[in-house]
C-alpha cells in the first residue's frame, strides 16, 4: 500500500454534474483494491466558484477530477501542468502532493488512444473529426501519435475552424477544414471521431457507408447514439464514450493512489450504472 500521507479524498467537478459516471468508477477502484478509507464525491462547482473551493481544500484531498466547463480554468490555480495537459490547454486531473503542490495532467489524450488500441486501431492513414469543441483538441493529440496522414475536421463556423487549424499546428497534425453540410462525407474515413453534443451527430446516421472502418463516438449516454447504432449495424468498429471514460479514470486512479486501477472492473461498474438508469441525454 503506498503512503499518501493521510491523502483519501477525491471527487469530480463541473455543471452539470449529477449524471456524471465518475464516482461509480473511482469508488468501483477503490474498492477492489481494498482502499477503504478513501472517498470520491461530485461537486456542481462552475468556473466563478472554482478558485474559492480550490483554496479551501485540507490536506486530507489526493486528486480531482475536472470536466466542463473547468478544464482550462483550472490551470491558473496549479504549481504547473503536464506536457500532454499544455499541449491542449486542458486539465482533467489535479493531483495533490505532500507538500501540497497541485500538479494538472490530462488523461482524456492517453485515454482515448487506449480505448482505440484496445479495438485493435494503433495506426490510421487518415481520420476525420467530427465538431471542433474541447474535446476535439484531446482527438486530434491523439490522433498526433497514430494518424500518418491528414485529419479532416467537420465544423460549423470559421472561427471554430481556425481554432481546428492552431491545433493542428501546434500539435504536427495535418489539419484541413471541411463545412459540416458536408459531414457525410467523413464517414468514409478509417476512423471517424465524433466530438459533438448528443443529437448532434444524428443526422448522418442514414448516410453510414456499406463498410465504415471504426468510429469513436464520445458520448456514453445516451447509448448507443443513432450513429453508433447504424455503424454498428454495417458491421463497423464502434468505440464508445464509455470506453474513453473508463480508460482515462483508470488513469487518474493510478496517479491519485499510486496503484494499478482494476480497469475490467471499472468498466463493468459503468455499464452497470448506465443499465439501471432511465433514459437521459445529460453527461
Amino acid at each position: 500500500m503506498p503512503s499518501t500521507d493521510g491523502r483519501h479524498r477525491a471527487a469530480v467537478l463541473g455543471s452539470p454534474i449529477a449524471h456524471s459516471l465518475s464516482p461509480v468508477l473511482h469508488r468501483a477502484a477503490y474498492a477492489a483494491l481494498g482502499l477503504g478509507d478513501w472517498t470520491y464525491d461530485r461537486f456542481e462547482i462552475d468556473e466563478r466558484a472554482l478558485p474559492g473551493f480550490v483554496e479551501d481544500l485540507d490536506g486530507a484531498w489526493a486528486g480531482l477530477s475536472l470536466t466542463m466547463p473547468l478544464k482550462r480554468a483550472i490551470v491558473p490555480l496549479l504549481d504547473g501542468v503536464s506536457e500532454t495537459a499544455a499541449s491542449v490547454e486542458a486539465v482533467n486531473t489535479v493531483v495533490f502532493g505532500a507538500d501540497g503542490r497541485r500538479t494538472g495532467d490530462n488523461t482524456d489524450v492517453p485515454g482515448m488512444a487506449a480505448a482505440l488500441r484496445e479495438r485493435g486501431v494503433e495506426k490510421v492513414e487518415s481520420a476525420a473529426i467530427l465538431g471542433a469543441g474541447a474535446t476535439a483538441s484531446s482527438a486530434l493529440a491523439a490522433l498526433s501519435g497514430i494518424c500518418a496522414g491528414p485529419v479532416t475536421a467537420y465544423v460549423r463556423s470559421a472561427a471554430r475552424a481556425d481554432e481546428m487549424r492552431g491545433w493542428g499546428e501546434r500539435l504536427g497534425v495535418d489539419v484541413r477544414i471541411a463545412d459540416w453540410a458536408e459531414a457525410d462525407h467523413a464517414l468514409t474515413a478509417p476512423l471517424v471521431i465524433a466530438t459533438t453534443p448528443a443529437g448532434a451527430a444524428d443526422e448522418l446516421a442514414g448516410a453510414v457507408p456499406e463498410r465504415p472502418g471504426t468510429l469513436f463516438d464520445v458520448l456514453y449516454e445516451p447509448w448507443p447514439t443513432r450513429l453508433a447504432a447504424a455503424w454498428a449495424d454495417r458491421g463497423g468498429a464502434v468505440v464508445g464514450g464509455l470506453d474513453l471514460l473508463v480508460h482515462q479514470a483508470v488513469l487518474q486512479v493510478g496517479q491519485m493512489t499510486g496503484l494499478d486501477a482494476p480497469l475490467a472492473v471499472m468498466r463493468a461498474a459503468g455499464e452497470a450504472a448506465l443499465a439501471g438508469r432511465t433514459p437521459d441525454v445529460s453527461v
